[in-house]
């Protein structure tokens, strides 16, 4: 797969004031936390300037709010209503989990080695006598729709997966999953945090959505996105209450109480404005390069690497051959080993070097070498990240 050009990120000077981080470094840890970009600098730098000379709340604050789940809602396909603006990923996800009525014998069914932010809030279900069906695919996320159709049953309630899997890579085909489980009146919740802001994550058939903007979207940490379908917001209870989310007039508490409408009614109080300014400048980010236009360049950087890597003796986790890898669930996450090689003096080399990757475990205790490049990583920064590990090892 070729790296066409991108005129935009070949000017040195344009792609050091949008991503910063390229002055000093070559950044590959994008799934991990990543650095924000420049549009999210300058959004916040503008908040907190206006915060200290004028005021943390008015008008103009409230507008950029109301843009941000706007701007969030046109990335998901779905309407600003059904977006809170909340963060992290896990926050959203328990949200869901405590919000629903369960009853003793309720199922749902997850991945036991998805990231645990979208583990341990099903798991805590079992206090209420749910059961939870663990999925064990062949390969380490290589989950599809035949999997997850032979654990459901009768008493199945809810589908718990994340859009792309931390370690693998592995894309689910979101839009087929979804679409199975709403023909069988199923609920689908979906951790969106590794797809966000690289590639499309429509929501046309998913229920719920969370995700973070400090990774793919270049967003700062603990500003995020809650998704929840309009049809579900009487059925999903807040579990989180305050002024912000309750109805009172003139700030004085109601007898009884009652949800303000829209995303709101998830977000119990003050916001961390600053975050979501920040995200909504990452998201404008997005917006105008165009997630089809990143995707593309993300899957040219990352097949540049891994053929790279193979002929310097790496296997590709969880297979050594991504021959039966269906391309449409390829990321930009490539987790690498090779057998008798300590990873971390390798680290150490290419930190030593300005280059920031990853070491990650698998559930066997084997460290593998994660790579996730993002849109704005050059060919050059590949090929010299490859040169300096063909020298350590």
């Amino acid at each position: 797969m070729t790296v066409k050009p991108f005129p935009l990120i070949e000017d040195p000077e344009t792609r050091q004031r949008e991503f910063p981080i390229t002055i000093n470094r070559i950044f590959l840890a994008h799934a991990g936390v990543a650095p924000l970009c420049g549009a999210a600098r300058r959004a916040m730098q503008g908040y907190i300037d206006r915060g200290a000379e004028e005021t943390q709340e008015d008008d103009w604050v409230w507008e950029h709010i109301r843009a941000t789940r706007g701007q969030a809602a046109g990335l998901l396909g779905c309407a600003a209503e059904e977006i809170s603006l909340l963060g992290p990923t896990s926050l959203g996800l328990s949200l869901v989990a405590n919000g629903l009525d369960w009853e003793a014998g309720d199922e749902i069914v997850c991945y036991a080695d998805d990231y645990p932010a979208n583990v341990y809030p099903w798991l805590n279900l079992r206090n209420q006598g749910v059961r939870v069906t663990l999925l064990t695919p062949e390969r380490a996320g290589h989950i599809n729709w035949d999997l997850v159709e032979a654990a459901l049953t009768s008493r199945t309630r809810l589908v718990a997966l994340a859009s792309c899997h931390f370690l693998s890579g592995y894309r689910i085909d979101v839009p087929n999953i979804g679409k199975q489980l709403h023909a069988r009146g199923i609920l689908f919740c979906l951790d969106g945090i590794q797809t966000l802001g690289a590639f499309p994550t429509t929501v046309e058939n998913v229920d719920f959505l969370s995700a973070d903007a400090h990774k793919w979207l270049l967003g700062p940490n603990g500003s995020g996105i809650l998704y929840v379908a309009r049809e579900h917001h009487e059925a999903l209870k807040p579990t989180l209450l305050g002024a912000w989310n309750v109805r009172c007039t003139d700030f004085l508490a109601h007898d009884e109480i009652e949800f303000v409408s829209g995303g709101r009614r998830y977000e119990p109080g003050t916001l961390n404005t600053v975050g979501i300014l920040g995200m909504q400048g990452a998201l404008e980010m997005v917006h105008g390069f165009g997630l089809h236009v990143i995707g593309e360049r993300v899957l040219a950087l990352r097949a540049r690497l891994a053929n790279s890597l193979r002929e310097l003796g790496f296997r590709i986790f969880p297979m050594e051959d991504e021959g039966d890898m269906p391309e449409q669930a390829w990321s930009g996450i490539l987790s690498v080993y090779r057998d008798g090689l300590d990873l971390k003096p390798l680290v150490e080399n290419l930190t030593s070097h300005n280059v920031i990757v990853s070491i990650r475990k698998d559930r066997s205790g084997r460290e593998l070498l994660r790579f996730s490049p993002h849109f704005y990583n050059t060919p050059d920064e590949i090929d010299s990240t490859v040169f300096l590990i063909k020298r350590g090892v």
